[in-house]
């Protein structure tokens, strides 16, 4: 095999971010046809085709997911070389919002890419839910969040969380009627997504557990005092996942976004971070296995 050229990988992980070959050429500065032509270069060097293009669709294939992780951490690591010979350092804090149910998630993946880079950024992270993280970023309280959003408007949107009805095997507590289910504070979004699905179905319910913490929700379903509904990336997988076969009816999606405050305008390392955060969770579900 080749070597790997760093202009190669560059429009690779371009695309990938993007979702488009048009959308990359504006990341990468160079005409689409050139980012096609350095995919194909690629492509040629490892011997795999590593994107299905489609008119509405990029893909990666299995060597293309393959690739995908090294090429960042090369990408990653010729930045942070750059960065100490000679690179503008960006330093400051950056206080980040985001809610637990996406922390490890996706939270994770983007300061495992960030630190690397902007060893000079102190970021002061905040765990709370949607509903308390917006009005800190309008009052300046918090520079950036990643936010189920409460409208289309609310900040940049990365991608939509599927929602589902949990559990627990030993108890079958989806037959009791009225059904018992614990949800969140009454502002969330996740406890309104359940009522409107109950109240789509006609069927009875009551609220027999109501807490703020993912934690909270998790152990009512685990001590069998209630069915709930949460956010698929923070279901654990020993919980049942139920749906129409339980008699619950399906439930819409949340919009994940990242929402920045006004008062961050200019500063150059939430710049950074916003950033991060977009090109690394837009495509997470292209990304996904």
């Amino acid at each position: 095999m080749r070597d790997l050229q760093i202009d190669w990988l560059q429009c690779f992980v371009a695309t990938v971010d993007a979702g488009s070959l048009s959308g990359a050429a504006g990341e990468v500065h160079r005409s689409q046809s050139a980012v096609s032509m350095q995919i194909k270069k690629l492509e040629d060097a490892v011997g795999h085709a590593l994107l299905l293009r489609g008119p509405r669709l990029l893909q990666l294939t299995h060597e293309g997911q393959t690739l995908l992780g090294y090429a960042r951490r090369m990408l990653d690591l010729q930045a942070e070389a750059q960065a100490a010979l000679h690179g503008e350092s960006i330093s400051g804090v950056v206080r980040l919002g985001v809610p637990d149910d996406y922390a490890s998630q996706y939270l994770t993946p983007v300061l495992k890419r960030f630190a690397p880079r902007h060893g000079g950024v102190e970021i002061q992270l905040d765990c709370e839910q949607s509903t308390a993280l917006i009005p800190r970023v309008q009052r300046g309280e918090l520079d950036l969040a990643l936010v189920s959003r409460d409208h289309a408007r609310r900040g940049t949107l990365l991608f939509h969380e599927p929602m589902v009805w949990v559990g627990s095997p030993q108890f079958d507590v989806w037959t009791r009627d009225p059904l018992p289910i614990a949800v969140y504070e009454e502002a969330s979004l996740g406890r309104r997504s359940a009522i409107n699905a109950l109240a789509l179905q006609g069927r009875r319910y009551r609220i027999v557990y109501n807490s703020s913490s993912l934690a909270g929700q998790i152990a009512a379903v685990e001590a069998g005092l209630a069915v709930a509904v949460l956010t698929q990336c923070s279901a654990p997988p020993h919980l049942q996942r139920l749906g129409a076969e339980h008699g619950l009816g399906p439930l819409a999606p949340m919009e994940v976004a990242v929402y920045r405050s006004q008062a961050s305008k200019g500063n150059k390392a939430v710049d950074s971070l916003q950033q991060m955060l977009v090109q690394t969770l837009r495509q997470a579900t292209l990304a996904a296995p």
